[in-house]
């Protein structure tokens, strides 16, 4: 279970799994396809369930790795008790020999509990923004203690212009992955590069929208750009 296919990241941590969709860019949530493959396992996906038992994984991985916490739901849903995403922090806290990728959506509780939370060096928090009309995230984002700051423009499904930047450390852009996937056009992928370039910020390109894997092309101006902030465990 902590297995990933995800390129801009290692190893998955799922101390919280299911979620709910809350805006345009969960219509065809990969998460939801995945639980529904595993019953057995996720039960419900718009149940959020808290899985106790994986709390303490992290203590026991050695090696130092980028972790993406809950990759199968969203940390910061209402659903999930804020003693137990402290609970989660702690874990995060000791395990300074990883960096810890939060991504989240629900960004007003996010805000809300952000001075509760220990952000230590190692953790990086995220928020999705799939079109402009969710820019307003970023502005919640930006509110927080987190000392590395990351947008995942995943699925893209706009041009935003204009982004404002301020405070960002990372940027990742990504098409669709699914058999009716909203297409993305690449000058739309190009234009958040040049915004980019022009803040000095690194960008991770992750692939173009696509079904079918090799037609998910990732590469911008001929070349890979997977570009990351500085690690935090160097």
């Amino acid at each position: 279970m902590n297995s990933t296919k995800i390129s801009w990241t290692e190893k998955s941590w799922n101390p919280v799994i299911n979620c709910t969709k809350i805006s345009a860019g969960c219509k065809n949530c990969y998460a939801e396809k995945i639980a529904k493959r595993y019953p057995d396992t996720f039960g419900e996906f718009s149940k959020v369930t808290l899985k106790r038992e994986r709390l303490n994984e992290p203590l026991k991985w050695k090696k130092p790795q980028l972790i993406f916490v809950v990759s199968m739901g969203d940390l910061f849903h209402k659903d999930v008790p804020t003693d137990y995403i402290k609970k989660v922090f702690n874990v995060m806290n000791q395990c300074q020999q990883h960096t810890f990728q939060v991504l989240t959506k629900r960004v007003e509780r996010l805000e809300e509990l952000s001075p509760e939370m220990n952000w230590t060096q190692n953790i990086w928090l995220g928020v999705s923004v799939e079109e402009s009309r969710y820019t307003f995230r970023i502005n919640h984002l930006r509110n927080t203690g987190a000392n590395v700051k990351f947008l995942s423009l995943e699925p893209l499904l706009g041009n935003i212009p204009n982004l404002n930047l301020q405070g960002i450390s990372w940027v990742i852009v990504g098409g669709e992955s699914a058999v009716n996937y909203r297409p993305m056009r690449k000058e739309w992928a190009i234009d958040i590069l040049q915004q980019c370039r022009k803040y000095n910020i690194p960008f991770f390109y992750k692939q173009d929208a696509g079904y079918k894997k090799a037609d998910r092309n990732n590469l911008l101006y001929g070349r890979i750009y997977n570009e990351y902030p500085l690690l935090t465990n160097n």
